[in-house]
């Protein structure tokens, strides 16, 4: 089987009542973003600011060249706190996934996560959502191979 081309992991929470603030407090650790609702926002950076229509805050693994995502993933959630109540109050509160990036430069390529990885996210109550990207080469007339 080929290799993943890159990955990349985020940890993401949103919910109209999110305080940022509280948020980190409670998680034991700083986001790679956050934004109260109502206030302003820059995303993506070359966009004028816009008014933030619910709060967010996500921890972001970067993107690693390979197949990554197991790795990415539990470093993400061992850097935060490991109460479990915690865990609980906010996926109850907060609308929580772990945003799961994967691009292939071949076909036929598949990825597994460990059994330690899948239970940080089961024990946090945490959805797992994968966004797998792939973009096949033009063939030398332009078109798609068949």
């Amino acid at each position: 089987m080929a290799e993943i081309a890159q990955s990349s992991a985020s940890l993401r929470f949103s919910g109209d009542d999110l305080d940022p603030i509280e948020l980190t407090r409670l998680l034991g650790g700083e986001p790679t973003s956050a934004v109260r609702k109502g206030d302003l926002r820059t995303y993506p950076p070359n966009q004028p600011p816009r008014i933030a229509l619910h709060g967010f805050w996500r921890l972001s693994s970067g993107y690693e060249k390979g197949d990554q995502l197991d790795h990415q993933i539990a470093t993400i959630l061992k850097t935060l706190t490991s109460d479990l109540a915690i865990w609980a109050d906010l996926v109850r509160r907060f609308k929580v996934d772990m945003f799961c990036g994967v691009w292939l430069d071949e076909g036929n390529q598949g990825l597994g996560l460990t059994a330690p990885t899948l239970k940080l996210l089961g024990d946090r109550g945490i959805k797992l959502d994968l966004d797998i990207y792939y973009e096949p080469p033009e063939s030398e007339d332009g078109l798609e191979p068949e």
